[in-house]
């Protein structure tokens, strides 16, 4: 019996211990996305594994991000939705056309608390930028201010969330664009989120997009920020930075938690093993990738998460951050990442935003049937057996055209990523009813709908060379099929099938208008900035120098349509395949 009551007792006691215990801690949900890109329309399918040829999970799209965001909120009050840049620029026709202000409302209308900028939020230059947080209508565009048509408010409302700007300085004022950080409370609880942006944003945006701004040293802006931040009581610590890393898999909904690699070499990775050992988690973005990594700041030992959701909505984090409630310090921070599946039958797409996105989408449509110009024959992406195709010729020949005069870059030549082309132009009219022949903006904008902007950087020829080989299954830089670029007109190449890996390109057979590429001279090459940090696993063009930010890859195809219709299809010779 004196047993029984002893074991009892201690049962009781380690009960009461839990649940003294549990109290002591509030558990501090977040929800992050990072380069979501105004993609209210689902971006299409995603692939289920890596092996996969093609997608099969229908994802993204902004009503069923806010149906996972509300199914989360109900479930823990102490939830807070925060973006790591590229929320804005870079966008699809719908939210592009009526300057990402369709994105900033519907993003109000599912929860967004926080946005650190990234570079592509600078697209339209600082005022616009600030307009986007401050609200009221675009100064010139009439397709601004369209709540009336799409059921929101008159003029445009601005952000109701916050953008974070802790490494970018007006000159002018010498203080930042917006504030460095907020902190929020969690009962009793202080969490401080910092939100910054890559430094070298004044490399691959245009030049009148950053304009009077500078961009400090990430590292040094958070570590200078701590002592304040502690000084305020927030000693949990969570910084929103819009710098990655890029892991070796192909991204998958099963591959989306992995950390192959460990971001080694990567500029996000160097980052952190300098940040203060305050720092309890790093949500990053840039790159477009999916990962769920545990990196070393400072101190080699003291491992924290870092994490990124891909891209455009496909993906987003699910974080829990375990604070206790007595010193305000984080006791464990669990993330995962998961896909935004619109086959989750556990979920509800948000209708009244999936009304504003038609509604916007409806508008879009006269704008779309636009004709830019005209073709003479379908310009296709069907391969040639060296790799190359029509369609992705006629880009690189656009980005070349718009690059090449010197104070636009000086390019000699252009890779377009055969990922990027993602349509035929065809011949035959749409139901648009443009006629044949004719070429609508909005077919231009499905060819290659995802807004990068061009960057023009100087590659010698011996890194020329590099870059061909990396487009090959067998080097280092882990192609898992081989991705032929495409390369501009005066470019030309030879390649064997049957050559070793990292081999197979013939240095002799690089010419340039006919001449030999010397590995030892420094070339400007064009590429869309996408593959100018180092896209689709090529990594050489990331150590690209002297770069200079150009137009929207869509507004240099408009232009060349504009200045050359009608474009003939043209003849697949610039890479040869050998026997």
């Amino acid at each position: 019996m004196k047993i029984r009551q002893i074991a009892s007792a201690i049962a009781l006691t380690f009960a009461f211990t839990g649940a003294a215990y549990a109290g002591q801690t509030v558990n501090v949900k977040i929800v992050a996305i990072n380069d979501f890109h105004g993609q209210l329309e689902s971006p299409g399918s995603f692939r289920a594994l890596p092996t996969d040829a093609f997608g099969t999970v229908p994802v993204g799209g902004i009503d069923w991000l806010a149906g996972y965001i509300a199914d989360i909120k109900s479930k823990n009050p102490n939830t807070v939705v925060v973006s790591a840049g590229d929320l804005i620029g870079a966008t699809p026709l719908v939210s592009a056309l009526f300057h990402d202000e369709g994105t900033i409302e519907t993003m109000n209308r599912a929860g967004l608390e926080i946005n650190a900028v990234g570079n592509h939020e600078f697209d339209e230059g600082k005022d616009e930028l600030l307009r986007m947080q401050n609200g009221g209508c675009h100064p010139t565009d009439v397709n601004s201010c369209q709540g009336a048509a799409v059921g929101t408010p008159v003029p445009f409302e601005g952000a109701d969330f916050q953008f974070l700007a802790a490494n970018v300085i007006d000159k002018k004022t010498g203080e930042t664009l917006f504030p460095s950080y907020i902190i929020k409370e969690y009962e009793g609880v202080k969490v401080a989120f910092i939100g910054m942006t890559l430094k070298e944003t004044p490399t691959i945006v245009t030049p009148s997009g950053v304009a009077g701004l500078h961009f400090k040293d990430e590292v040094r802006t958070v570590n200078r920020l701590v002592p304040k931040l502690r000084a305020l009581g927030a000693k949990a610590i969570v910084v929103l930075i819009h710098q990655g890393g890029v892991t070796p898999t192909t991204q998958s909904v099963a591959t989306i938690n992995s950390c192959d690699g460990n971001l080694d070499g990567s500029p996000v990775k160097t980052i952190v093993s300098g940040l203060s050992n305050a720092v309890d988690l790093v949500i990053s973005g840039h790159t477009h990738q999916a990962y769920n990594c545990k990196l070393a700041t400072k101190n080699p030992n003291h491992l924290i998460p870092v994490t990124s959701a891909n891209s455009q909505g496909r993906v987003f984090t699910d974080i829990d951050m375990e604070v206790n409630k007595l010193n305000g310090r984080v006791k464990s921070v669990t993330a995962v990442n998961v896909a935004v599946d619109r086959g989750n039958a556990g979920i509800t797409p948000d209708a009244d935003i999936a009304q504003i996105v038609n509604n916007y989408k409806a508008l879009a449509t006269p704008i779309a049937n636009r004709v830019i110009g005209s073709i003479t024959a379908d310009l296709t992406r069907s391969a040639s057996t060296a790799g190359e195709n029509v369609m992705g010729d006629v880009i690189a020949d656009a980005q070349l055209a718009a690059t090449k005069e010197a104070g636009f870059g000086g390019a000699q030549v252009a890779f377009m990523n055969p990922g990027g082309v993602r349509a035929d132009l065809t011949f035959t009219s749409s139901t648009a009813g443009e006629g044949d022949g004719n070429v609508t903006f909005g077919e231009a904008f499905t060819v290659q709908p995802f807004g990068n902007s061009l960057v023009t950087l100087t590659l010698t020829g011996a890194q020329i060379e590099e870059v061909l080989e990396q487009q090959f299954v067998g080097c280092p830089n882990g192609q898992t099929f081989n991705r032929i670029l495409l390369p501009s007109t005066g470019f030309s190449y030879a390649w064997s099938a049957t050559g070793p890996a990292c081999d197979k390109v013939d240095p002799a057979s690089i010419l340039i208008n006919g001449v030999a590429v010397d590995p030892a001279t420094s070339y400007r090459v064009t590429v869309n900035s996408f593959l100018a940090d180092g896209g689709d696993k090529f990594t050489v063009l990331a150590q690209g120098t002297d770069r200079l930010g150009g137009a929207q890859d869509s507004d240099a195809l408009e232009a060349y349509f504009k200045a050359n219709s009608p474009v003939a299809p043209v003849a697949l010779d610039r890479i040869l395949l050998l026997p």
